[in-house]
């Protein structure tokens, strides 16, 4: 990329400068509210930004970055404005410890829309841990899931989020809304004829929950999963059609939720390939 690209030639180096400031309020999810973007961090996203066709806003590297990634910053849209900026001022706005030289601003993707059912829904139940839930968005788009629905829980388009889920919460169609909201959703999924599955710890009951293998994935279906602790609230489960479970050493009372869900989901790709 040549400096011609550039906004300027020098780089921004106070940490006041009102850039810096205007992208901190990225970190929380009313600044984001506020300004209608996200703020992204990394090569790897930056890479998944462009993959999907999307349109940063604005760029803000390093000058080692700009020399390690001349091809990849040619890549981006010409109206993408790029600042050159110090390691200072750069670790200033990302919230990673050790940035890699580069961050962005996006603006957020378009909520899930109300049209046909999906065929593979992801529900989730006041889901916490950032760390978790981008997990769970990336093993989503990997097994096919076409729509994430979230009641409450963690912002699926914060910054911890959206590193771990490696460019996937970019790529799902997504609906975050309050519990009550959600059931709603679940219960018009049910009637219009999914089947809505939730995942239980082995031997919850009554009725006994069938071994997940059992079940028919190739069904239009909505798997539901819930918060770490306290797993899907009783008026959530309530309205389910079919109770699963994976069956594990009682060793361990449950498995963490990012985990349980990737046997879950694939399980639908692989009843899929032996058909």
């Amino acid at each position: 990329m040549t400096s011609a690209r550039l906004n300027s030639a020098e780089p921004i180096t106070s940490r006041r400068n009102p850039l810096v400031k205007r992208l901190r309020l990225l970190h929380h999810a009313r600044g984001r509210i506020q300004e209608g973007l996200l703020l992204l961090e990394g090569t790897h996203l930056l890479e998944e930004v462009l993959r999907l066709g999307l349109q940063p806003l604005e760029l803000l590297a390093t000058s080692p970055w700009w020399a390690r990634q001349s091809c990849l910053a040619a890549a981006l849209p010409e109206a993408c404005i790029c600042h050159l900026v110090s390691e200072e001022v750069l670790a200033a706005i990302a919230t990673t410890r050790h940035p890699d030289g580069v961050v962005l601003t996006l603006p957020p993707p378009p909520e899930a829309s109300s049209g046909p059912w999906p065929s593979l829904v992801l529900a989730l139940d006041g889901l916490q841990d950032p760390g978790n839930l981008g997990t769970l968005m990336r093993t989503a788009l990997a097994s096919g899931v076409e729509a994430l629905w979230l009641a409450d829980g963690a912002d699926p388009l914060q910054p911890k989020v959206l590193r771990a889920s490696a460019g996937a919460a970019l790529a799902l169609p997504l609906r975050r809304e309050p519990r009550a909201a959600l059931g709603e959703r679940l219960a018009a999924a049910r009637a219009a004829g999914l089947q809505l599955v939730v995942a239980v710890r082995p031997g919850a009951g009554p009725p006994e929950p069938m071994p997940y293998w059992q079940l028919d994935w190739r069904l239009p279906t909505v798997l539901l999963l819930g918060n770490e602790g306290a797993g899907v609230s009783a008026d959530l489960e309530a309205l389910a059609s079919v109770r699963v479970t994976i069956p594990h050493s009682a060793a361990v009372e449950s498995l963490n939720v990012a985990v349980a869900a990737a046997p879950l989901l694939l399980e639908r790709l692989r009843q899929q390939a032996g058909a």
